[in-house]
């Protein structure tokens, strides 16, 4: 009886923190509707969920339960604050169509992303970590908000659906500021640095759903700022970097040693194509954006867990202490495989419909994209070959000790990152 409530108890667990936070959100809704029959205003100027709404709603709260479930070692009171104000927040950011309540809740979700950095990371140097990210972040931020006050001046609204505008120099300001947030190369590197201080919880937000507020951003600003497609001289500058820099991210992959500096620079990457979908401006562009940030926010949030899952048995991030794992921890080898495999974009993976879309995109722009498309591919596979062989292959190495096996909450976790991978939408949920 005792070991099938120990089977049971992480989806247990997970069903509850699920009905916890979906139950403040429903409160949260009904609140806004008694605010709105008291102030008489209209909910949907405020909230209005479209499908692509709903997704990164559901994408916020899934990878929040993920990180909860991920870290049971951890059950302090402040830190599961945390992460539910963060959980919050987010499912605020994804839900309003008021761009100034949009700034505030993008915002507003750097504190508690900064408090996971510096009160919960590892290292020393996470103090150094934080005040990075700040500074990129809301120095990029900053000018933004005067852009958006200039424009509720001249428009006399705050609404994305009623703001048109073709301002050269406003749309320059607002890029700026949401390619920092994906990041764009060359502006990226808060992200490694982030990522390796932070605990396991505050990089799989970040990377499962932060950097999302960056392409989500995008996409809602494309209804306020014409980006007028493959005629502009500044988008193609923007189009060529991005695609270079994914290049040059991989690249840097085989470079790492740290694994959690190695998964980042792979999230660069990937990232990194989402931005050319976006400002590709074409219906297939915008799919393949939406399809890769659901799939990243899953495959690198699963990556950054087994990262940490290999750290607890070897006590070291450093990928040349580590070699054989096959043979000591079969299934976690397994797991490296199988999420290694998605990252590398192998069927039937959304990851892989993702970059099929933006290949057509591309298609249409320069001839010079699609080659660097095609390198980008190749060296992904090899990053990602690398990534598990390095780790996995080999004669065991001695700083391995051979200790307990995977966790029930640890199988848990990787097979709920794993699933929705495996699901291929029908098409009508992002257009």
């Amino acid at each position: 009886m005792l070991s099938i409530l120990y089977t049971f108890f992480p989806m247990l667990f997970l069903f509850y923190w699920t009905n916890s936070i979906l139950s403040m959100f429903v409160l949260l809704m009904i609140s806004v509707v008694y605010l709105n029959h008291y102030f008489s205003f209209s909910m949907d100027m405020i909230f209005s969920l479209s499908s692509l709404n709903m997704l990164m709603v559901f994408l916020s709260i899934i990878v929040c339960l993920l990180s909860f479930l991920s870290t049971p070692e951890n059950k302090k009171s402040k830190y599961l604050f945390c992460i539910g104000v963060l959980s919050l927040i987010l499912t605020l950011a994804f839900s309003v169509e008021n761009y100034m309540m949009f700034y505030i809740f993008f915002e507003a979700s750097l504190i508690p992303t900064l408090f996971l950095v510096v009160f919960w990371g590892y290292q020393p140097e996470r103090l150094q970590a934080g005040y990075y990210m700040m500074i990129y972040t809301v120095s990029a931020s900053l000018p933004l908000l005067l852009v958006l006050l200039y424009l509720f001046n001249k428009e006399s609204t705050m609404m994305f659906y009623f703001v048109n505008v073709n301002y050269m120099y406003l749309t320059v300001i607002i890029f700026i500021a949401f390619l920092v947030k994906m990041p764009m190369y060359m502006l990226h590197f808060w992200l490694p640095k982030a990522h390796v201080e932070a605990s396991l919880a505050g990089s799989m937000i970040l990377a499962g759903i932060l950097l999302k507020l960056g392409g989500f951003g995008l996409i809602q600003m494309s209804k306020i700022f014409s980006l007028s497609g493959d005629k502009n001289v500044f988008l193609i500058f923007l189009l060529s970097v991005s695609i270079w820099g994914a290049l040059l991210a991989s690249i840097q992959c085989m470079r790492q040693n740290d694994m959690k500096s190695f998964v980042a620079y792979s999230s660069v990457a990937h990232m990194a194509l989402v931005i050319v979908g976006i400002l590709v401006d074409q219906n297939w562009g915008i799919v393949s954006a939406i399809i890769t940030m659901f799939a990243h926010a899953f495959s690198s949030s699963a990556l950054f867990c087994l990262t940490y899952f290999t750290y607890k048995k070897v006590n070291s991030r450093n990928m040349n202490y580590m070699k054989g794992m096959l043979t000591v921890f079969p299934i976690l080898a397994l797991a490296w495989f199988v999420l290694c495999s998605v990252n590398m974009a192998a069927p039937p993976t959304l990851n892989l419909i993702g970059e099929m879309f933006i290949i057509s995109s591309m298609s249409s722009m320069s001839m010079m994209f699609m080659f660097i498309m095609a390198l980008l591919i190749f060296f992904s596979a090899l990053y990602n070959m690398y990534l598990y062989t390095n780790i996995n292959h080999g004669k065991l190495s001695n700083y391995i000790n051979p200790s307990y096996s995977m966790q029930t909450y640890q199988y848990v976790s990787v097979v709920f990152h794993i699933l929705p991978l495996l699901f291929l939408f029908k098409m009508e949920i992002f257009i």
